[in-house]
């Protein structure tokens, strides 16, 4: 799907790989795929199988779904700390067909100028562990800390991964819930690294709490976990921070809620609308599942019937019904199965007020001088005003806009982790305005034009 402004199309491609549930891939910093990955088997930048890219964590799940595990979150990929020419896949598996919860954590490495596989299903831990892997970036800007949880028991399994592999390994108690055996939650991160959020089941056919927890990225401890009942009726699925990190989102099958992080408050922000797709059939319901904070800074929300549409949430960062839910917005022509990408925040820097030292840097590579900046739509009619961005590692940026008197007419203070923005202007008269964004002692112009409709 390529997005433009508040519009998208669909880019028709025939791919071998097919995803169920499990979802890992990762590109370039010019965004040009690298690598996917099923849970089954490994595909590289052409889609084609790579050099020993079968066989993935052989077991009974492999083995039931041939074409995709169904696991949330059951796969991630990392740069390897250190080494460019290398990728690190951390994916899971279960042994039997009568429990939830899977069995294993598995390592799998990749060496892209190899196209090759150079170690497969290195088995990390054999444990009833639930469903999802999560990663965020350490404070030296290198390595990445690496999450899964037991099933049963809110323990966390801890792993530091450095240039020499799995450096660390420790265990994280969570506040003592009911019985939680049976968690299908996600394990994701604020776009700041700095909270943690996870689901945890009231039983096995129920799930009311979302946790929230402080984390430090320095020494990868999680703290002050907040648990909210969001629902005692509802089996929660997806799970997602908005851009800013204030709101979190989780969902069960009919419900959205939004958590304000701020003042601990839950408000249901939408709830199932009975819509079937492909419209006139019996099946399938297009109900909420996986969620997804792309890079235009909107979620996206999968369902867990195989339909033809996506849900669109268009202001994560609002309040209440404010975020904007669309329901079944986006038609994709064909079904598609739960499945959305397992992304951490790759562009996190070093924060050294953690305490971290060293830190590794290459913002030669993240932080090219035009910042990648571009202003969309050009020109704007509507009073919205899109633009895109890459800034230096953990920097903040300012974006203004100038008249052609040069007085500034609209200013945004831009945060570290982000790369896009949505603006509601101000009102302004019609003509040309410079836009201007400013970081770590560069600048980069773009010209646009204002004309109301």
């Amino acid at each position: 799907i390529l997005f433009d402004a508040n519009s998208y199309s669909l880019i028709n491609e025939n791919r071998k790989m097919v995803f169920k549930g499990t979802q890992a891939n990762i590109s370039d910093a010019n965004g040009n795929l690298l690598m996917s990955s099923n849970g089954v088997w490994i595909a590289n930048a052409t889609g084609d199988t790579m050099m020993n890219g079968g066989g993935l964590a052989p077991s009974y799940l492999t083995t039931a779904w041939p074409y995709g595990i169904p696991l949330n979150d059951g796969a991630i990929c990392l740069p390897f700390p250190g080494d460019s020419n290398k990728l690190v896949l951390f994916h899971k598996s279960k042994w039997d067909q009568f429990s939830i919860s899977t069995t294993a954590l598995y390592k799998t490495i990749i060496n892209l100028s190899l196209d090759s596989i150079i170690q497969k299903n290195d088995t990390i831990i054999t444990d009833t562990l639930s469903w999802g892997v999560g990663a965020c970036k350490h404070a030296n800007g290198r390595d990445w800390w690496l999450f899964v949880s037991q099933d049963g028991n809110p323990k966390f399994y801890t792993f530091l991964i450095t240039p020499n592999g799995i450096d660390t390994i420790f265990t994280q108690q969570l506040p003592s819930l009911l019985n939680t055996y049976g968690n299908v939650s996600p394990i994701k991160f604020s776009p700041n690294g700095e909270k943690m959020i996870w689901c945890s089941p009231v039983n096995q056919t129920q799930s009311g709490y979302v946790l929230i927890s402080d984390f430090n990225r320095c020494n990868g401890i999680i703290s002050n976990t907040i648990i909210y009942p969001v629902s005692s009726t509802n089996y929660l699925f997806g799970l997602a921070f908005s851009p800013s990190g204030k709101y979190a989102y989780a969902c069960s099958s009919n419900y959205i809620f939004q958590i304000d992080t701020d003042n601990q408050t839950v408000d249901t922000v939408a709830v199932y609308d009975g819509f079937i797709s492909p419209p006139g059939f019996t099946c399938c319901a297009t109900t909420f599942w996986g969620m997804y904070l792309a890079a235009n800074g909107k979620i996206y929300i999968t369902s867990g019937s195989g339909v033809q549409h996506l849900h669109e949430m268009n202001y994560p960062d609002s309040a209440g019904v404010a975020c904007d839910v669309q329901q079944h917005s986006i038609s994709l022509g064909y079904a598609q199965l739960r499945s959305v990408p397992n992304h951490p925040n790759y562009y996190l820097g070093c924060d050294t007020t953690l305490g971290c030292t060293p830190c590794y840097t290459n913002v030669d590579e993240l932080s090219p001088p035009d910042f990648k900046f571009r202003v969309y739509p050009n020109p704007v009619n509507d009073g919205i005003l899109n633009i895109g961005y890459l800034l230096p590692q953990n920097k903040h940026g300012i974006f203004e806009m100038y008249d052609i008197t040069g007085k500034v007419v609209f200013r945004y203070t831009l945060p570290p982790w982000s790369n896009y923005q949505n603006f509601k202007l101000p009102q302004l008269s019609d003509g040309i305005y410079q836009c201007v964004i400013t970081s770590d002692g560069k600048r980069a112009v773009k010209k646009v034009a204002v004309i109301k409709e």
